[in-house]
């Protein structure tokens, strides 16, 4: 019989139900007993709702309270030192907390010997989706063990309700190579160390009487590095003896195995799953290799995006591995955790009723998860009505002739190699903007957004029931965008931003004053903790009907003399933070959102604003993961960006900002970018990441980001003054900038105010230090 399994279930709740119960906790409303049982509430109502769309192997210990990577390193006494773990026991929630916010004094921390100057972990992409982890961080002191059994707990609660369930895992080699040594050396070397907690779990699954368990090894679809095949050969020999009835599923996603495959199948596991959404070609090879002992299962139906399956596309896949061999040892499932998809499309009842008929949601994908393991082994007439209706609905969006625009694509056919190039060099343009500007050294500013608080949010939510009309909102606006304005020029920031309050969203915002773009009311995932966002869905040709920013950024540098940032968002971002469509390449599609952007850039200038920002933190998530893919990809998102950003003459000064990104592999396409200033994170990595742009001699000025703003601690002066001395120290001084790593938007006022006043202190501070020798003449080098 075949099995309708599924690798992991979104965790945030139908209306995002674990946000309201994580953020109650944070701010004292209720007890960390009450937390617990909202999650379980959660956990409980999403196993019965798989139960229910006929899934067989649903699974177990993919929940997590803030990220899954964080509590595997918490439950196998992966703890760094200072975050008040006693050494025995299982973590408390402080601590676990602690790791992933950072510490801000309270009485939870204090109790648990938590300092209040504790960091979070640096967070950083899940591979190339947009979901955020915790980066573990890991030594040789390090004492690894089973604090906390969290998946034979979770299969023990399900069974408590009727479910036997299949344990989820992250495996052990991916585990180590998602991580980062804070000892030197490479966190491979720490696997004999790590495997005895890993064993010791199993055992404990098999002796609760688990048939199958879920070993996530992603890295397997990327390239690996020296000593990995050696590591998983060694891991997965050691796990087999250690629990030898244990069922184990070696779970890759997010591409093919490519040169793993061979390893992969040689592992002595008792099943592998395969990615066939991003990688269909590598059944035809992991049929020749896999031995016919081993279950096989299909990654038939796309966890990654909205749109629903082509089932007859699927059941050939499905019909191609059964006829191999494998027709009594075969599973469906999604090709990975529908931790990236919204949950369900039911309540969805605004959107455009042939859009509506294409897409998938959790519960939908998992549906057709349920048709193709039925018509494996009843033959497709058992699905005949699924599958006609799978073929019209395919059928009708060929059909769609609203999905292409004749003048979009005419548009593009016109793009020249010089519309992506900027008039003169770097050099030039920085005399132009240091004359126009008149900035100090080392000039401060902010990222763009300031807090959207709850009566920003009621605001909105007013103007969406009617009960304040349009100019009623925009007073309100205006006057929340003064006050912010003069705010930053009472506390001395350089170059102001306006704040973003009319603002839902820095992708939602614009793409829903674009057309080709769809959106949900509920269609929420998470993007890390109690991060949600609810990505808009491309399904046609992009265009900008009529400006989106230029009114608010006018009025906004109309309050001041001080410069003022126009606040965008790049084409490489809008693309990669949407649903896109699939059936025109995804440079196409960017290259669509360029030129809209193009258009609201060059408008801004003409409205007078001095400087521009487009945003782009998705561009190094959207790095395919294997390296032979990459140049294509930079080529054109490097050129996506240039051509929106590049209308401008050279006293306009254009920005971009980038979080959560290793640089070094890629800096030099950075560079090519050839934006005037980049702001970038650094604080949760130490400034880490400034060795890219100083090994490379980066030719353009930078703004290392010197508050962690995804943690709720307030950094010193002296904090930020020492992340700035040690910045100005490997690069020179004169390209820098002072910013946070982030915007502001998810932090409160309470937070924002004495933080960037300490930022302030902190420019000055280094300005007197340094002298007026170490300053920059312009043009981005040091004077003479």
């Amino acid at each position: 019989m075949t099995i309708a399994a599924n690798l992991g279930y979104p965790r945030i709740g139908p209306r995002r139900e674990l946000k309201t119960a994580l953020e109650a906790f944070w701010a004292g409303r209720i007890t960390e007993a009450e937390l617990h049982a909202a999650a379980a509430g959660i956990r409980a109502g999403a196993r019965a709702r798989q139960q229910g769309l006929g899934i067989s192997h649903v699974p177990s210990g993919d929940f997590a309270l803030y990220d899954h990577v964080l509590e595997t390193a918490c439950a196998l006494a992966a703890i760094p030192e200072g975050y008040g773990w006693s050494g025995e026991g299982p973590a408390s929630l402080a601590t676990l907390f602690a790791l992933a916010r950072g510490a801000r004094g309270s009485e939870a921390e204090r109790a648990a010997g938590i300092p209040r100057g504790a960091v979070a972990l640096e967070m950083t992409k899940w591979f190339d989706t947009n979901y955020h982890y915790l980066v573990p961080r890991l030594s040789a002191r390090m004492r690894f063990r089973l604090l906390e059994n969290r998946w034979a707990a979770a299969f023990r609660e399900g069974a408590g309700q009727g479910a036997r369930t299949r344990p989820v895992l992250l495996g052990p080699v991916s585990f180590l190579l998602l991580s980062k040594r804070e000892d030197g050396g490479h966190p491979l070397e720490l696997l004999p160390a790590l495997l005895p907690a890993y064993a010791e779990a199993l055992r404990a699954l098999a002796e609760d009487g688990v048939a199958w368990v879920q070993m996530d090894e992603p890295c397997l679809v990327t390239d690996l590095p020296a000593g990995a095949a050696d590591a998983y050969a060694r891991a997965y020999r050691a796990l087999a003896e250690a629990a030898p009835g244990l069922g184990v599923m070696l779970a890759t996603y997010f591409g093919g195995l490519g040169d793993a495959l061979a390893l992969a199948c040689a592992l002595p596991v008792a099943g592998l799953h395969l990615d066939l959404a991003r990688a269909p070609e590598q059944l035809g090879p992991v049929l020749d290799a896999l031995p016919r002992d081993r279950w096989l299962s299909l990654g038939l139906v796309d966890g990654r995006n909205v749109w629903r399956a082509d089932l007859r596309r699927a059941l050939a896949l499905l019909r191609q591995a059964a006829g191999a061999g494998f027709a009594r040892r075969l599973m469906v499932a999604p090709s990975c955790s529908l931790l990236h998809v919204p949950h369900s499309l039911a309540p969805e009842d605004g959107l455009d009723p042939t859009l509506r008929r294409r897409l998938a949601f959790a519960d939908e994908k998992l549906r057709e998860v349920a048709l193709l393991a039925r018509a494996a082994d009843e033959g497709e007439e058992a699905i005949a009505a699924a599958l006609a209706e799978s073929d019209a609905v395919l059928a009708e969006a060929r059909a769609d002739a609203r999905l292409h625009d004749p003048a979009v694509a005419a548009r593009l056919a016109a793009v020249t190699p010089e519309m992506e190039r900027r008039r003169s060099p770097y050099p030039a343009r920085a005399e132009r903007q240091a004359a126009r500007l008149r900035l100090p050294p080392l000039p401060v500013t902010s990222i763009g957004s300031f807090p959207q608080t709850a009566e920003v949010r009621a605001l909105r939510a007013r103007l969406a029931r009617g009960e304040l009309d349009e100019a009623g909102y925009e007073a309100e606006i205006r006057r929340l965008t003064a006050e912010a304005v003069r705010w930053q020029e009472e506390i001395g920031v350089d170059m102001l931003v306006h704040g973003e309050f009319e603002r839902n969203d820095m992708v939602k915002y614009f793409a829903e004053r674009l057309a080709g773009f769809a959106f949900t009311r509920h269609g929420w995932v998470q993007s890390y903790g109690s991060r949600c966002v609810a990505p808009p869905i491309i399904w046609a040709d992009v265009s900008r009907p009529a400006p989106m920013t230029v009114r608010w950024s006018s009025y906004a540098q109309s309050l001041t003399q001080r410069p003022m940032k126009g606040m965008l968002t790049g084409p490489v971002t809008m693309l990669q933070w949407s649903f896109a469509r699939t059936d025109i390449p995804r440079e196409t599609i960017c290259r669509q959102i360029a030129l809209a952007i193009r258009d609201e850039v060059q408008e801004l200038e003409a409205a007078g604003i001095p400087a521009i920002q487009i945003d782009e933190p998705a561009f190094r998530e959207g790095l395919p993961l294997r390296r032979a893919e990459r140049p294509d990809y930079l080529r054109w998102a490097v050129a996506c960006f240039r051509l929106a950003a590049a209308g401008v003459r050279d006293e306009t000064q254009i920005h971009t900002h980038m979080c959560y990104s290793e640089f070094n592999d890629i800096i030099e396409h950075i560079a090519a970018m050839d934006a005037d200033v980049i702001s970038i994170e650094t604080a949760r990595s130490d400034m880490e990441l400034l060795r890219a742009f100083q090994d490379f001699d980066y030719p353009n000025a930078i703004g290392p980001g010197v508050w962690d703003i995804h943690s709720p601690r307030v950094p010193s002066a002296e904090e930020m003054a020492a992340l700035l001395r040690r910045a100005a120290g490997r690069l020179p001084a004169g390209r820098l900038w002072a910013n946070p790593d982030c915007g502001l938007k998810t932090r409160g006022w309470e937070e924002v105010r004495p933080a960037m006043a300490n930022l302030v202190a902190a420019a000055r501070r280094l300005r007197a230090e340094l002298g007026p020798e170490s300053v920059a003449d312009g043009r981005g080098r040091p004077e003479a």
